[in-house]
């Protein structure tokens, strides 16, 4: 079989930009592989360095949210979490149990203690410190039962009258 010398022309030229088209199509493939190849994070030493940074910043992050953590645990052992409370009658002449003692305490026993004492003509209210269930100051039975009472650890009468 044979050709003419411009259908010959004709199908080298067409073979020509046929080939330059796939040198282009190629060059742009590359360029497009080599872009995911950056933002893969398992291939190569750039995709290694990109797992490591996220490590560490996974890493800060946890470590953050422990210290977070461990500052709320503080505040919240720090609250009021105890709470005892003693009403009762402190003179025969007096009734309706309108005097009490109550203790706000943390976790570990230290808050205060406050009683109220009401009588016909005046009530006087008192505040003691309390630290790790006992205080520097002399307690009532009353404050006592209502310390012991927020120490329990069966807190299911809240409320105890005399």
């Amino acid at each position: 079989m044979s050709f003419s010398n411009s259908t010959l022309t004709l199908l080298v030229l067409i073979a020509l930009g046929l080939a330059v088209l796939g040198v282009l199509f190629a060059i742009g493939n590359a360029g497009r592989r080599q872009g995911r190849a950056e933002r893969s994070p398992l291939t190569g030493d750039e995709g290694v360095g990109v797992l490591i940074g996220r490590i560490d910043r996974l890493e800060k992050a946890a470590r953050t949210l422990y210290a977070t953590d461990k500052r709320q645990q503080v505040q919240i052992e720090a609250g009021v979490r105890r709470v005892g409370l003693i009403r009762y009658d402190a003179f025969d002449d007096v009734g309706g149990r309108l005097s009490f003692s109550c203790a706000m305490l943390d976790e570990r026993g230290t808050g205060v203690v406050v009683t109220s004492i009401n009588g016909r003509q005046e009530t006087r209210v008192y505040a003691k410190p309390v630290q790790e269930g006992a205080s520097s100051y002399n307690l009532s039975l009353e404050e006592e039962e209502a310390i012991r009472q927020a120490m329990a650890d069966d807190q299911h009468e809240a409320v105890t009258t005399k």
